[in-house]
């Protein structure tokens, strides 16, 4: 069996440390490929960080600062603070020493010319994440944020600003000379099930379907798609994704996120859409609306409880586990 997560960062390194803990439970023959968003990253300090690759690599591989959700487990920061000292660096967005080693790792391979897809193989090696990592392009496609202060980068307006100043759009800058990276298209089109975790469905997930051609390959799949709601009653699990909703016109709202994704067989790319015990009101909405919908309790609460909510989507998608 096929299985194809699309994924952002926390949240879907979260939810896919689930399904690899229920496809080992059940001793499933399945193979589980994930196309990570490229859209945070960025350039610093000379060398290219990767949040979303990195956080899924670390979280799978059991090295992650669970706390956090993000960066690594017993991380240090002398070099970012001998850095400042220099006047160099930002003191919103200092990379530990841990972190430092992969991004100078990534940037050397990238150096010698391997392109991201074969780097991000090579990386993986070392922590053994149990699923195959793909980045959704080789190409640099980062996100930008169009605010009063200018296009900036989204990790400046997420981290710096807490989402604070208004955006008024999102800017996929790269986006006309990118292509889906090998093998993405295919782990798409080939799967038996695609799941869409509860990743930010702006920023995260809807940087991944831009790139073409991606977004064409997930609404002709044959492969069921599953998404489960980042929305957990008219709020967002995590992060600030209500911020990027509403800089698109789209309410925090699980039965509005749906829609907007909206549904293949009216041109948008889900068959089904997992919600919150907590929106069990959008399951009504959205199965009068003609929608494969249901509850369950989605907060990744641990890898156990995932593991069911995973178990529920792949359900959803007609896979008997």
């Amino acid at each position: 069996m096929q299985i194809t997560v699309l994924s952002g960062g926390v949240g879907g390194a979260r939810f896919t440390r689930g399904l690899l803990s229920l496809v080992e439970q059940r001793d499933l023959d399945a193979q589980v490929t994930v196309v990570a968003n490229v859209g945070d990253d960025m350039w610093l300090h000379g060398v290219r960080v990767c949040p979303d690759l990195d956080t899924l690599m670390y979280t799978l591989g059991g090295a992650v600062h669970e706390e956090q959700g993000w960066g690594r487990r017993d991380e240090s920061r002398r070099t970012s603070d001998d850095l400042a000292a220099y006047g160099l660096g930002w003191e919103w967005f200092t990379l530990g020493d841990l972190d430092l080693a992969t991004h100078l790792a990534r940037t050397e391979l990238l150096r010698a010319g391997q392109p991201l897809s074969a780097v991000t193989e090579r990386l993986a090696e070392r922590w053994r994440p149990g699923a195959r990592l793909l980045p959704a392009s080789d190409q640099e496609v980062e996100t930008h944020v169009e605010t009063d202060l200018g296009l900036i980068h989204f990790e400046e307006w997420w981290v710096r600003h807490r989402a604070g100043v208004p955006a008024r759009g999102f800017v996929q800058v790269g986006l006309d000379a990118a292509t889906a990276a090998p093998g993405v298209v295919d782990a798409i089109t080939g799967a038996d099930v695609v799941l869409l975790p509860p990743s930010n469905p702006v920023v995260s997930i809807g940087t991944i379907l831009s790139i073409p051609p991606i977004g064409d390959a997930l609404r002709s799949t044959a492969a069921p798609v599953v998404g489960v709601s980042p929305i957990v009653g008219g709020s967002p699990v995590r992060g600030m994704a209500d911020a990027c909703l509403s800089a698109i016109g789209v309410e925090t709202d699980a039965a509005a996120v749906a829609r907007h994704y909206g549904r293949r067989a009216e041109g948008g790319v889900l068959d089904a859409w997992l919600v919150d015990t907590a929106d069990e009101k959008a399951v009504l909405e959205l199965r009068a609306e003609g929608w494969v919908c249901d509850a369950a309790n989605t907060l990744l609460a641990d890898v156990a409880t995932t593991a069911r909510i995973a178990e529920t989507a792949l359900r959803m998608g007609g896979v008997a586990v």
